[in-house]
């Protein structure tokens, strides 16, 4: 196979069939990459630095990795390698989906840089494909395949709409200065100019009413990972079983609302 018909770095055999032991991996490199990342962002992980880093010359590195777009790809897939899905899926599709997501979202707040990654089409690397395995097996005998991916991108999605906000959060504080308590007091001259206004009940609400904002971060991603595993049990031919199975204690008990997703599958059930 010559160069212009590897479609990516996977297909590319990190050794050659012929000739001396390659003296670097592709492991070191993208481990190389990650440690200057986190210390100055991805952009500042260049051939140059990353071969000074593991004591190499910057061309010979090119023979490894031979793009940017190649490293980044290493990089992304070796990020995904620190989700833990060993021994998925368990048989509870519920508690898989929590580990998973509770391990990206961990992920995710280790390396905030990766939020700003550009990726070219994913080349399907190793860790990746234990991802997809290990988390859509959980859910693959409940549901069709193309139901499971649109499952699969919603929980993505919330995980990384949340991880996003949460970094975003934290750089608006370290570049203020403030803490998120001295943020909240120094806006509450406005905040009090706007509740007595009378014009934003909507607003008002949420500032006397809302519990959810009083949470740890911890807790508001856990919040709202819940509802968007309600969603995913409300998408099976069969709710009931698994609602109920999820409600029985790893919560404690939830009081549905009209229009829930409990009451969504009772009337599903009765049609």
């Amino acid at each position: 196979m010559t160069d212009a018909e590897y479609v990516n770095i996977w297909m590319r055999p990190e050794r050659p069939a012929r000739g001396p032991k390659p003296a670097y991996s592709r492991a070191q490199i993208a481990e190389a990459a990650v440690r200057i990342a986190d210390a100055e962002g991805l952009e500042a992980a260049t051939m140059r630095r990353i071969a000074a880093e593991i004591g190499a010359g910057a061309m010979s590195l090119y023979r490894y990795v031979p793009s940017r777009d190649d490293l980044v790809e290493l990089v992304a897939d070796r990020l995904q390698g620190e989700v833990d899905v060993e021994g998925m899926p368990s048989g509870d599709w519920r508690a898989d989906l929590t580990r998973y997501a509770d391990g990206l979202r961990a992920m995710w707040l280790r390396h905030p840089w990766f939020a700003t990654v550009q990726r070219s089409l994913s080349g399907f690397g190793p860790n990746q494909l234990r991802l997809i395995e290990g988390v859509m097996g959980a859910l693959d005998p409940h549901v069709s395949i193309d139901e499971n991916l649109g499952l699969m991108a919603m929980l993505n999605g919330y995980v990384e709409g949340a991880v996003r906000e949460e970094v975003s959060w934290a750089e608006e504080v370290r570049r203020s200065g403030l803490s998120e308590s001295e943020w909240m007091v120094r806006n509450s001259p406005r905040v009090q100019q706007l509740l007595e206004s009378g014009d934003y009940p909507i607003f008002s609400k949420i500032v006397m009413e809302a519990r959810r904002l009083h949470l740890s971060r911890d807790d508001q991603f856990r919040y709202g990972l819940q509802r968007v595993l309600d969603c995913i049990a409300a998408a099976f031919p069969s709710t009931g079983s698994a609602m109920s199975a999820h409600r029985e204690g790893r919560d404690g008990p939830v009081v549905d609302h009209p229009g829930g997703p409990q009451e969504r599958s009772r009337r599903t059930s009765h049609a």
